[in-house]
C-alpha cells in the first residue's frame, strides 16, 4: 500500500514538474513576442508581418492537427469561428502590430496586460458577472496605468496614437474572451486555438500582395524573427500553456502571466537595446497593480455555492480563457 503511494507521490510530484517547466516556457515565448514583432517591423511592413507570422503558424498548427488526428469542428460553429478569429487574431493582431511601430515592446506588453480589466468589464455588462468595490477600484488604477502608457514617449508628453491601438488590441482580445467562453465548454483550449488562429489567417490572406512585394529585399534577421514568432509563440507555446493547464489549477497558473510585461521588458532590453522612460516603466508598473487587485480581490464569489448556474456563471473568468494573443 504504502509502496503504491509512494509511486502515485512521485508520478505527482514528476507532473508538476513538467507542468512548471511549460508555464515557464509559455511566459518566455510569449513575452518575446513583443520584441519579435519589433524585430520583424524593421524588415516588414505590419500588414506583411502579420500574414507571414500566422501563415507559419497555421502551417505549424496544421501539421499538429494532422499528426494528432485533431477532430474538425462542428459545421454549425464555423460562423461563429470566423467571427472569434476575425476579432481575437485577426484584429488583436493588426492593432497590436501596427501599434508597436511606434510603441516600444516593453509598453506594449504592459499594455495588453490591462485585457482582464477589459474582460472584468465586458463580464459585468453582458455575463452578469459581480465586481467588488475593489475590483472596481483596480480597474480604475489600470487605467490611470494606461493613461500614463498612453502619454509617455521617449520625446515628450505627448499622446501616443500607437498606445491607443494596443489598447484596442487588448479590448479585441477581451471580446473574444467573452464569446468564445462557452465554446471551451465543447472544444479545447489547443483546439480553440487552432482553429481561431486558422480563420484569423484567412482574414489576414488581404495582406497577401503586401507580403510578396516585401518578402524579396527583407533582411534576413527581420524573417528570421517572423518565422520564431510563427513558430514559438504562436504555435508552440499554445501546446505547451494546454499542457499547463491540464497539470495545474487555471487560477495558479493564469496568475503567472502577470509577471510576461516584466520578461518582455527585459528580453526588448537584451534583444532591441529598448530601455523604458521612467514615465513608462511607472505606468507599466501602476496597470500591474491595478490588474492583480482585479484578479485576486475584485471578483465577488456565487451567493450560492448549491446554485449550479451561479457557479459556472462566477468562474474566474481569466482562467478559463487567457490562453491566445500573442
Amino acid at each position: 500500500m504504502s509502496a503504491k503511494l509512494s509511486q502515485s507521490d512521485a508520478s505527482h510530484q514528476s507532473g508538476d514538474r513538467k507542468g512548471v517547466v511549460a508555464l515557464v516556457v509559455t511566459l518566455v515565448f510569449w513575452a518575446s513576442a513583443f520584441a519579435g514583432i519589433r524585430a520583424g517591423l524593421q524588415g516588414y511592413p505590419p500588414g506583411a508581418l502579420v500574414l507571414a507570422r500566422f501563415l507559419v503558424a497555421s502551417i505549424s498548427l496544421g501539421l499538429y492537427a494532422v499528426l494528432t488526428r485533431m477532430r474538425l469542428p462542428d459545421r454549425r460553429d464555423i460562423l461563429v469561428l470566423f467571427f472569434l478569429g476575425l476579432i481575437g487574431i485577426t484584429g488583436y493582431q493588426i492593432c497590436l502590430t501596427f501599434g508597436e511601430m511606434s510603441v516600444t515592446a516593453g509598453t506594449a506588453s504592459f499594455l495588453v496586460s490591462c485585457v482582464p480589466c477589459f474582460t472584468a468589464l465586458l463580464s459585468f455588462f453582458f455575463l452578469k458577472e459581480r465586481l467588488r468595490w475593489l475590483g472596481w477600484l483596480g480597474i480604475i488604477i489600470s487605467f490611470l496605468g494606461v493613461t500614463l502608457l498612453s502619454f509617455g514617449s521617449g520625446s515628450g508628453f505627448s499622446l501616443t496614437p500607437g498606445a491607443l491601438l494596443v489598447v484596442l488590441a487588448s479590448l479585441c482580445e477581451s471580446i473574444y474572451f467573452i464569446f468564445q467562453k462557452r465554446f471551451l465548454e465543447k472544444y479545447s483550449a489547443l483546439e480553440m486555438t487552432t482553429y481561431t488562429i486558422w480563420t484569423g489567417t484567412f482574414f489576414m490572406l488581404v495582406f497577401l500582395p503586401q507580403l510578396v512585394t516585401s518578402l524579396p529585399s527583407a533582411p534576413l534577421a527581420a524573417t528570421l524573427a517572423i518565422v520564431y514568432l510563427g513558430v514559438f509563440p504562436a504555435a508552440i507555446a499554445y501546446g505547451t500553456w494546454a499542457f499547463t493547464l491540464s497539470r495545474m489549477p487555471a487560477s495558479l497558473a493564469t496568475s503567472f502571466l502577470n509577471i510576461s510585461p516584466i520578461l518582455a521588458l527585459l528580453i526588448s532590453w537584451v534583444w532591441l537595446r529598448e530601455v523604458p522612460t521612467l514615465l513608462e516603466f511607472l505606468g507599466g508598473a501602476v496597470v500591474l497593480v491595478g490588474v492583480l487587485i482585479v484578479n485576486t480581490l475584485g471578483k465577488h464569489a456565487p451567493a450560492r455555492p448549491d446554485d449550479e448556474q451561479a457557479v459556472q456563471e462566477m468562474k474566474p473568468y481569466a482562467g478559463e480563457t487567457k490562453v491566445t494573443s500573442h
